[in-house]
């Protein structure tokens, strides 16, 4: 290692002392056996290596990375792929705490959202109930009327009333389940959104205190 620092010291030395004209950068880089080497011009060693240009001093002044295999231009897109990614996710996540601290202004503020996003909610789940309690009425009210066409052709205006109920009902079934559903997304909306509030004010009134 001395000997490694003696040579690099001479050579430095001798750079700084040649004459104007002659002086370019000096040149460092090693080979694929790790044999370091200080010239003014790559050497044939150098091939597709790295290379660093030294200052007088003999310190870096630029780096030019190597000839990369193909395994090494995939492996650094993905990185830069994967760091982009992850910048624009950060960004979202920050324009997302913004919001939430804009929108409420305390626990009870998302308490009372919810509330109100709940209580909307089930008020179209009642109407939707009331439509299927209707609905089941004119079932049963149609399911009389055909009984007396028992023993002759049913008329095709009965046919169309039992059939087009017989879709509705389902629609406002599948509709009822739906609004169901809704509520507990509701439900789980708010409640990370109250998880998040906490989590940042307490963050914020923590970094706050420090000061």
């Amino acid at each position: 290692m001395l000997k490694l620092q003696i040579f690099v010291f001479t050579i430095l030395v001798l750079f700084a002392a040649a004459p104007a004209s002659a002086q370019a950068r000096l040149i460092k880089c090693k080979d694929s056996k790790g044999n370091t080497y200080y010239t003014q011009t790559p050497p044939p060693e150098c091939l597709g290596k790295p290379i660093e240009e030294l200052s007088k001093q003999g310190s870096v002044v630029n780096r030019r990375e190597g000839m990369l295999t193909p395994e090494q231009i995939a492996a650094r897109e993905a990185e830069e792929k994967r760091k982009q990614e992850e910048e624009v996710l950060a960004r979202e996540e920050k324009r997302k705490n913004q919001a939430l601290l804009t929108t409420y202004s305390s626990e009870k503020d998302i308490e009372d959202s919810r509330q109100r996003a709940l209580k909307q909610a089930e008020q179209a789940t009642k109407e939707i109930e009331t439509r299927i309690a209707n609905a089941h009425k004119r079932a049963k009210a149609l399911n009389t009327e055909k009984e007396f066409y028992a023993k002759k052709p049913m008329p095709k205006k009965l046919q169309d009333d039992i059939k087009n109920n017989e879709i509705d009902l389902n629609a406002q079934k599948n509709a009822l389940a739906g609004r169901k559903k809704e509520l507990d997304e509701i439900n789980a909306k708010y409640d990370l959104d109250k998880k998040r509030y906490l989590e940042l004010t307490r963050r914020k009134s923590g970094t706050a205190s420090r000061q």
